[in-house]
C-alpha cells in the first residue's frame, strides 16, 4: 500500500499495462485496481478488451483532479501557468476598445509592394514623389498612414494581455520588474543557456515572458 502511494500516476499506469488492467480513473482508482490485481494473478478478459478503447477517452478525465496532475511529473513540467495583468476598469475597457478598433485597420504597405520582392518584405514607408498614385490616395492603392487611424492612447504600447513589456537580457535584469504590471521579453541575442536561467528565474518571481520557447 504504501509503495503505491509514493509512485506517480504515470508509473501506476505502467504497472497497469503491464498486468493487462485499465489505466482509467483517479490514483485512489488505479491503487486498488492494482491491489486486487495482486491478489488475483488472472485479470479479467472483459477488462483487458475494454482497456484500448477507455485510454484515450479517459485521458481528459484523469487528469480533472489537481491532485492527479500534481502527481504526473511529466505534465507538470510541460504546463506553465501565464501569469495576469492587474489593471483597473478603466484599462480592461481601453484594451478591449483598441482590440475592436484594430479588426478595422488596414494593412499598410510600402508603394509598388506588389511589383518587387525586397518592398513587399519590408515594412511601412511614406511615399514620395509629385505623380505617386499613393501618396495622391488612389483609390486602387493600398492605405496611408494617418491620425485617424490611431488607437486607444491610455492602452499605447502595451501588449495585447495588458502587460508593459520590459526587454531583459540576463536574470538580474528581472529584480527591476513588477510582476502586477510588468512582462519580461527575453532579447533576440541571448543564448539558450542563459534564456533557461531567465525562464527559472522568472518562475520564481512570478514574472510572465512573453516570449518563452516551449521547444526544450
Amino acid at each position: 500500500m504504501s509503495d503505491y502511494e509514493d509512485m506517480t500516476v504515470a508509473q501506476l499506469k505502467e504497472l497497469l499495462k503491464e498486468a493487462g488492467l485499465p489505466v482509467s480513473g483517479k490514483k485512489a482508482d488505479l491503487i486498488a485496481r492494482l491491489q486486487e490485481g495482486a491478489e488475483d494473478s488472472a485479470p479479467a478478459e472483459e477488462e483487458s478488451a475494454e482497456e484500448e478503447s477507455v485510454e484515450e477517452d479517459d485521458f481528459d478525465a484523469d487528469y480533472d483532479d489537481d491532485e492527479d496532475w500534481d502527481d504526473d511529473d511529466d505534465f507538470s513540467e510541460e504546463h506553465v501557468a501565464r501569469q495576469k495583468p492587474v489593471l483597473s476598469e478603466e484599462m480592461k475597457a481601453a484594451l478591449a476598445l483598441r482590440a475592436a478598433q484594430k479588426k478595422g485597420t488596414p494593412s499598410f504597405r510600402r508603394t509598388e509592394w506588389f511589383r518587387y520582392k525586397r518592398l513587399s518584405r519590408s515594412g511601412w514607408r511614406k511615399p514620395h514623389g509629385m505623380d505617386n498614385k499613393q501618396r495622391r490616395n488612389f483609390k486602387y492603392r493600398g492605405s496611408l498612414v494617418r491620425i485617424g487611424h490611431g488607437k486607444v492612447n491610455a492602452a499605447s504600447g502595451l501588449h495585447p494581455s495588458g502587460f508593459e513589456e520590459v526587454m531583459v537580457h540576463n536574470p538580474r535584469d528581472l529584480d527591476q520588474i513588477d510582476a502586477e504590471t510588468q512582462a519580461a521579453r527575453v532579447g533576440a541575442t541571448v543564448g539558450g543557456r542563459k534564456r533557461e536561467n531567465i525562464h527559472s528565474r522568472a518562475d520564481e518571481l512570478g514574472i510572465r515572458v512573453l516570449n518563452r520557447r516551449r521547444d526544450r
